[in-house]
């Protein structure tokens, strides 16, 4: 009687377990690829961005020909003045070094407009991904992307085409 229930139990937990769970993988980098949003929002970054770069560029070449001419200068000048022009060169470099980290720090402005410009397009995706499980039922959902662990996935379980109809931008 005790195998008979322990059978029973064993069978009606693999029951459960067989169908209770639906799995689906998305393609996160090929859905922002057929997002025009994206790919604007993308290059408007890199003009920024390419911009910030070229003033810090400036900024560190004026630092580099405050140097040379420094060096050049050196045996005319008194140890008053080659202090306060080591103390010159010495502030335009860190000048480049703030304006590096203003603009490419962690906390940037490129940090920051990237996360105001994204945003709305991750947030769009995400509520289409997540109306897509709501009315199919899927469990988890991975990114194909981002999962570095997933060495081979059926395309039968790739959602990313249905999540670009979803958008509105039909494959």
């Amino acid at each position: 009687m005790k195998r008979f229930f322990a059978l029973s139990c064993l069978m009606l937990l693999c029951a459960f377990a067989g169908n209770a769970q639906k799995f689906a993988l998305i393609d996160m980098e090929y859905i922002l690829k057929n997002i025009p949003a994206y790919e604007m929002t993308n290059e408007q970054l890199s003009q920024i961005s390419v911009r910030w770069q070229n003033e810090i560029d400036a900024v560190q070449q004026e630092a580099q020909n405050m140097y040379k001419n420094y060096q050049s200068d050196l045996v005319f000048l008194s140890a008053e003045m080659k202090s306060k022009r080591e103390e010159e060169i010495v502030q335009k470099e860190q000048e480049a070094q703030e304006l590096k980290r203003k603009y490419f720090g962690p906390d940037g402005e490129l940090y920051k407009r990237r996360e105001s410009l994204m945003r709305p397009i991750q947030d769009e995706i995400y509520n289409a991904v997540k109306q897509i499980s709501d009315d199919k039922g899927y469990q988890l959902i991975l990114d194909r992307a981002s999962a570095m662990s997933i060495i081979f996935a059926s395309p039968k379980i790739d959602i990313s085409n249905e999540v670009l109809v979803k958008l509105g931008y039909s494959k």
